[in-house]
C-alpha cells in the first residue's frame, strides 16, 4: 500500500512524546497513513481553509457601506443605532460558537457547518430586502447583520475540525493557514465592495421578486453566493477525519457512514482546566487590545494631526491595508520559528511587541494638538468620540456631511486636548507596525495552544467558548476606549492597555509550564505515577 512517507528530521521535538494512550512512538508502520487516506485529510482542511476565507470575506465585504445604507433605507437611524448594528455580529456570534462548537462534538461536523453557511446565506439575503418594510427598516438591519453573525459561529466548527485532523507537528502550521486565509478575506472584502460601487446607488431592480441590485445589496448578494459554493464544496469533498497527537488516525467516516458517528474519547486523564481557562483569558485580552486599536485608529488620527474625515479614512486605510499583509508573513512565519523556539516562547514575544507598540504611544513632549474651537459651540450632547467614529463611516462612501465645511482639530469639549501632548506621526506608524507583528503572532499562538492543550477529544465546545470570548471582546474593546479616551485622553487609555498587557504576561508567566501539549502532560502524570 503506498504511504505518505514522513522524514523523522522534520517531525519536531513532539515526535517522541507518548500518545494520549500512553503509546509511545511506534514503528513507522504503524502511524503512518495511506496516501489516500493523507489527501483526503488534506483536501478537507484545504475546504475549511477556504470556509474561513469565505466567512471574513461576507464579514468585511459590507462592513465600509453599512453607514449610508442605512441612511438611505431608514432616514431616523443616528450614529448609536450604528453602534448596535455593528456590535450585533459579534453577539451573534459569541451566542453561536459554543452551539456549534457542542453540536459538531456529538454529530457530524458537515451538519453544523453547512446550517450555519445556509443561515449566513439567508441573513445576507434578507440584507438585500430590508428596504422593503415601510418601517422600522434599521431593526431589520440590525436582526440581518446579527444572523449574519450567528452564521459565522462555525469558526468553532472550523478550528476543531483542524486541530482534530492534524498531528502535533502539523498543527501550528495548519492554524496559521486558517488565520492567514481569514486575514486575507478581511483584506479582499473591501476590495470587492469597492468594485461594486461601480454599479452605484441605483442599480437595477429585478421588479419580479422586487430585488435591488446596487452598490449596497450587490456585496452580501455576492457573501450569499460564495455561501452556496461553500455548501456545495463541503457536500462533494468534506470528509471527516481524526487523528492523535502522533499522526495516528482515529477514524475517516465517508459520506454514507455519516450519520452513525459517535464522539471518540478514548483517551485517559483529564484537560487541565487551569491552563483551558488561562488561554481563554489571554485569548480575550488579544482580541481586546486589537479591537480598541482598530476603534481608536480613525478617532485619535483625526484629534492628533487635525485630519479631514475623508484624510483619516484614507491613510488609515491604506494602514490596516498593510497591516493585513504583515499579518499575513506573519501568520506564515510563525510556522517556521515555532519550530525552533515553540508556541509559548512566540505568544510571550508577540504580547512583549503589543506592550512596546502601546508603549510607544504614549504621549510626550510639550508641544500639544491643534484644538479645535468650533466646538466649543456645539451644544449637543454627543461625545466627540462618537461624532469622530461616525464621521469615518460617513466618508467610507463619501456620504454626504451637514456641515459645508469640516472643523478640525482636538475638540475642546475634550479637556485632556488642552494639556495632553500630540502623539507624533513617527510615532503612531511605529506603534502600527509593532501591533500589526504582535497581534497575529498571538492570534494563533493562541489557537494552537489552546488546540495541544485539549488534545485528541472532541475540542467542538471548547473552541465554541475560544471564539465567544474573542467576540465578547470585540464588543467590549469599542466600549471601553469610547468611555476612556473621551474622558481622560490617549494617556490613560494606552497606559491601562500597556497595564492589561503586562498582567496577561504575569499570567502567562504562571502558567507557562502548563500550556503543554496533552501528550507531554499525560507523560508527566505516568512518570509520576
Amino acid at each position: 500500500m503506498a504511504v505518505a512517507y514522513v522524514d523523522p528530521a522534520e517531525e519536531g521535538p513532539e515526535a517522541s512524546l507518548l500518545s494520549p494512550n500512553g503509546e509511545s512512538d511506534r514503528s513507522r508502520d504503524d502511524t503512518m497513513e495511506s496516501l489516500q487516506h493523507y489527501s483526503s485529510r488534506w483536501r478537507s482542511i484545504r475546504i475549511m481553509y477556504l470556509t474561513m476565507f469565505f466567512s471574513s470575506v461576507g464579514f468585511s465585504i459590507v462592513i465600509m457601506s453599512i453607514w449610508p445604507y442605512l441612511q438611505q433605507v431608514d432616514k431616523t437611524a443616528d450614529a448609536s443605532f450604528l453602534g448596535w448594528i455593528i456590535a450585533s455580529y459579534s453577539i451573534g456570534q459569541m451566542i453561536a460558537s459554543p452551539f456549534f462548537g457542542v453540536w459538531s462534538n456529538y454529530r457530524p461536523r458537515r451538519e453544523p457547518l453547512v446550517v450555519s453557511i445556509s443561515i449566513s446565506v439567508a441573513a445576507n439575503c434578507l440584507y438585500a430586502y430590508v428596504h422593503l418594510p415601510t418601517s422600522h427598516n434599521k431593526y431589520y438591519m440590525v436582526v440581518a447583520r446579527a444572523l449574519v453573525g450567528f452564521g459565522a459561529g462555525n469558526v468553532a466548527v472550523v478550528r476543531s475540525y483542524v486541530s482534530g485532523a492534524t498531528s502535533l507537528t502539523e498543527r501550528t502550521g495548519a492554524m496559521a493557514n486558517t488565520s492567514a486565509c481569514q486575514a486575507v478575506g478581511f483584506i479582499l472584502g473591501p476590495v470587492f465592495q469597492t468594485l461594486f460601487t461601480l454599479i452605484g446607488e441605483k442599480g437595477v431592480t429585478w421588479k419580479l421578486i422586487k430585488l435591488q441590485v446596487n452598490m449596497y445589496t450587490a456585496p452580501v448578494l455576492f457573501g450569499a453566493f460564495l455561501g452556496i459554493i461553500n455548501i456545495v464544496l463541503i457536500f462533494a469533498v468534506f470528509r471527516e477525519h481524526q487523528v492523535d497527537d502522533i499522526g495516528k488516525s482515529y477514524r475517516s467516516i465517508n459520506c454514507e457512514a455519516e450519520e452513525n458517528v459517535e464522539p471518540r474519547d478514548d483517551h485517559q486523564g483529564s484537560v487541565d482546566l487551569v491552563a483551558v481557562v488561562s488561554a481563554n483569558i489571554l485569548f480575550f485580552v488579544i482580541l481586546f487590545i486589537f479591537a480598541v486599536f482598530e476603534t481608536i485608529a480613525a478617532p485619535l488620527t483625526m484629534d492628533m494631526y487635525s485630519w479631514t474625515r475623508k484624510k483619516a479614512v484614507f491613510i488609515n486605510g491604506l494602514i490596516l491595508g498593510a497591516i493585513g499583509i504583515e499579518s499575513v508573513f506573519a501568520f506564515l512565519g510563525v510556522n517556521i520559528l515555532s519550530k525552533k523556539t515553540g508556541e509559548r516562547a512566540i505568544l510571550y514575544g508577540g504580547l512583549v511587541i503589543i506592550l512596546i507598540g502601546f508603549f510607544i504611544l504614549l504621549p510626550w513632549g510639550n508641544k500639544l494638538p491643534n484644538i479645535q474651537w468650533e466646538e466649543i459651540k456645539n451644544n449637543s450632547s454627543t461625545t466627540s468620540f462618537s461624532r469622530s467614529l461616525t464621521s469615518f463611516w460617513k466618508v467610507q462612501m463619501q456620504f454626504p456631511s451637514n456641515n459645508s465645511t469640516e472643523a478640525t482639530g482636538c475638540p475642546i469639549v475634550q479637556s485632556w486636548c488642552l494639556y495632553t501632548p500630540v502623539i507624533y506621526l513617527g510615532q503612531y506608524i511605529t506603534a502600527d507596525i509593532l501591533i500589526g507583528l504582535g497581534y497575529p503572532v498571538c492570534n494563533v499562538m493562541s489557537y494552537t495552544l489552546y488546540s495541544k492543550i485539549l488534545g485528541p477529544r472532541p475540542q467542538g465546545i471548547y473552541m465554541g467558548w475560544l471564539t465567544a470570548c474573542g467576540s465578547g471582546a470585540r464588543i467590549l474593546g469599542p466600549v471601553f476606549v469610547s468611555q476612556l479616551y473621551t474622558h481622560l485622553g490617549p494617556r490613560w487609555a494606552f497606559s491601562l492597555i500597556c497595564g492589561i498587557v503586562i498582567l496577561s504576561l504575569i499570567l502567562l508567566e504562571m502558567v507557562y509550564k502548563r500550556l503543554v501539549p496533552f501528550a507531554v502532560r499525560y507523560e508527566r502524570l505516568q512518570e509520576h505515577s
